[in-house]
């Protein structure tokens, strides 16, 4: 066999395996598109506390760092406050929302459809069409305990 002819045999042989395994991984067993994460209805009565001291809370020890909890994002932003948002995004209800800092700005993200939401949840791009993600009352009580609550 010629390199030539090796070379392209070689090229259309990687070329169907990543197809392949692309088209494979981007479907499920029903044949529909699968989005990561699950559609959710957005819960009510928030009302809870965690214990800062905890190793539930480890990540909230430092600035950008959250942690996931009965559906909503706790986060201790870049300026070292507590903030709480809820998991389920605006845009189609699915519960994958977190913190991320681009450029060293927190922005609550949800990585289904890349919908952006500032820290108060003001929409950032169309992709959440307007509507702003939920934020929930935080407050450190004594002994360390933060109380996540709808006000």
């Amino acid at each position: 066999m010629e390199r030539k002819a090796f070379l392209k045999t070689l090229g259309a042989g990687a070329a169907f395996a990543l197809t392949f395994s692309c088209l494979h991984g981007c479907s499920s067993d029903s044949g529909d598109n699968e989005i990561e994460g699950e559609v959710v209805e957005e819960p009510t009565g928030i009302d809870f506390t965690i214990d800062l001291n905890s190793a539930e809370a480890v990540n909230l020890t430092s600035n950008g760092g959250f942690i996931l909890k009965d559906l909503v994002v706790i986060v201790k932003n870049l300026e070292g406050e507590f903030v709480a948002a809820s998991q389920i995004c605006s845009h189609e209800g699915y519960d994958q929302v977190r913190f991320v800092s681009p450029d060293n700005v927190g922005v609550f993200y949800c990585d289904v459809h890349g919908s952006r939401f500032a820290q108060d949840g003001t929409p950032l791009n169309s992709t959440s069409e307007g509507r702003p993600l939920k934020i929930y009352s935080t407050e450190v009580l004594a002994d360390d305990m933060l109380r996540i609550f709808e006000a």
